[in-house]
């Protein structure tokens, strides 16, 4: 749907910009720059905070050991994730109207009118103009899988907006160290896996991710940062994407769709040989420390089999759209190698307790 039938939001210039980085690089305190310096431009901004979005307990994966379980409860933390995008596109096409279920029991209702109250009834912006403000929608969480971008490039696509892309860069000591400061800090196991995981944007393997910029955001953030990113805002509400998708962008966006199944099985198919390796040690009466120890063993060969596999699909897989590909043989290829692994992992271990 183009940006003129997007209901009464008619042709109002309007932006999705993600801001991306591990937690506590400063994507709160750029969000309150850029929304104090998006008033004197004249613009409605405002920030979709995930983390005040989605409730806390769909973050709540840590210590749970059975597979099944732990794959129902990422399922669903994803499900949180689209239902913040879907509220988005609600209030793209009918922005007096509450978001529909099921959604608005996958978000938090108030969070979500906090956000929708600075653009309907901005405070710093003269309320004769209001209506025609260009809009501004700084998406604040950590995004660090480039599908997790993509996602929201689709849908500035889909409503020719404009689309961008910050992101923060900031050492891991002062991340680790700001987070402590925090009065609800997050473990900071959390972080380190975290910075595994990100995948900073890349213009030169995404093209979708060609208006991006990167802020060192260790040190304080400059006058200067700040007027980089309202620089690439500006640009971006100047230029709406185009709801037209050429060959390479297609190809690109199935290559990355059939990467994303092919890990998550491979994530499904780890989880139950991880599963069956602690059974087997359990019958093998292997004592509750080598347990834990292989268990964390075995979980820390797991993420980087599947980083490494993620990337390699990405990076130097020959195929492109999912229907192309035989994914279980693929997934099935690539699980045997982790399956070797796990095995050494497993008998390493069960040689130690004899």
């Amino acid at each position: 749907m183009a940006a003129e039938e997007a209901g009464p939001l008619g042709r109002v210039p309007a932006c999705l910009c993600v801001l991306c980085g591990i937690p506590a690089a400063g994507k709160t305190s750029l969000s309150t720059e850029v929304l104090s310096t998006a008033a004197q431009h004249g613009w409605r901004a405002s920030v979709v905070p995930y983390d005040d979005l989605i409730p806390e307990q769909a973050f709540q994966t840590r210590g749970v050991e059975d597979g099944a379980k732990m794959e129902e409860m990422h399922t669903e933390w994803k499900l949180h994730r689209q239902a913040v995008l879907h509220c988005i596109q609600q209030f793209l096409e009918k922005p007096e109207v509450q978001p529909e279920m099921p959604y608005s029991c996958q978000i938090n209702r108030a969070a979500w009118e906090r956000c929708i109250r600075a653009l309907l009834q901005p405070e710093a912006v003269d309320h004769s103009q209001a209506d025609g403000a260009p809009l501004v929608f700084l998406l604040d969480d950590n995004f660090y899988y480039p599908s997790m971008r993509y996602e929201v490039y689709q849908l500035a696509r889909k409503y020719s907006l404009g689309f961008c892309q910050v992101y923060l860069q900031c050492d891991l000591e002062s991340c680790i160290s700001r987070n402590q400061s925090r009065p609800e800090p997050i473990p900071t196991e959390v972080i380190l896996e975290m910075v595994k995981r990100l995948e900073p944007p890349n213009p030169q393997k995404n093209s979708w991710e060609t208006n991006s910029i990167s802020l060192d955001t260790t040190r304080n953030l400059s006058r200067c940062d700040i007027q980089k990113v309202m620089e690439l805002i500006s640009s971006a509400l100047s230029n709406p994407l185009s709801p037209i998708e050429d060959n390479a962008e297609q190809m690109e966006a199935d290559r990355l769709k059939c990467a994303t199944s092919v890990v998550h099985q491979a994530d499904q198919a780890c989880r139950r040989l991880i599963s069956e390796a602690m059974k087997t040690a359990r019958e093998d009466q292997v004592p509750p420390e080598h347990m834990r120890c292989l268990a964390a063993e075995l979980n820390r060969s797991k993420a980087t089999f599947l980083q490494t596999l993620r990337r390699q699909l990405l990076q130097e897989a020959p195929f492109t759209r999912e229907e192309d590909v035989d994914v279980e043989r693929v997934v099935k290829r690539a699980v045997d190698v982790f399956d070797r692994e796990r095995s050494d992992i497993l008998l390493r271990i069960m040689n130690e307790n004899k």
